[in-house]
Order: C-alpha cells, then structure tokens, then sequence
C-alpha cells in the first residue's frame, strides 16, 4: 500500500497537468518555449506517474484494467473481473 501522501501528490499533478493543458498547448504552437519554461513543472503530463486504483502501487500497473499486477491477480482469482478466468490447460 503506498502512503497516502505519494497518492495525493499524483492526484495534485493530475489536476495541474488538466489546468495547463490548453495553455501548453497554445504556448508549444506558437514556440514560445520560454513561455513554457514559465509553467509549473507539474503542468507537463511527463510527470505524470500510473498508480494502482485501488493500492497506489506505482509498478507493475495494467492499463486496461487502471491495477497492479498483484490486485488484479488477487480479483480475476475471487472472480470480480468480468470475463476474465485462470488458463488451464
């Protein structure tokens, strides 16, 4: 589980990366890169970082389903995630 802290600081990220977004957009078309050295260095979405949903573990995330590895293996075995079973063969 990762401390609530390290979750906070990429949501707050999150909310800058949104509020910049058209600004950055206009400033990188116009190439005004002094204008863009300007802006929070949390407004660029690079920073950005895919956290588990569900325990904010920040490796081994799957895109498809927003988890880590470990969460969604623990789900598909309770059978919580639609459609998905263990191969045997």
């Amino acid at each position: 589980m990762a401390k609530e802290s390290m979750k906070a600081r990429e949501v707050k990220r999150q909310k800058a990366v949104e509020k910049y977004a058209e600004k950055r957009k206009a400033l990188k078309e116009a190439g005004d890169y002094e204008g863009l050295q300007k802006l929070p260095r949390n407004a660029n979405p690079i920073r950005l970082h895919n956290r588990c949903k569900l325990t904010g573990r920040p490796r081994g995330y799957m895109r498809t389903f927003g988890i880590s590895r470990v969460t969604f293996r623990e789900m598909a075995n309770e059978g919580l995630i639609p459609g998905v079973k263990k191969a045997s063969w």
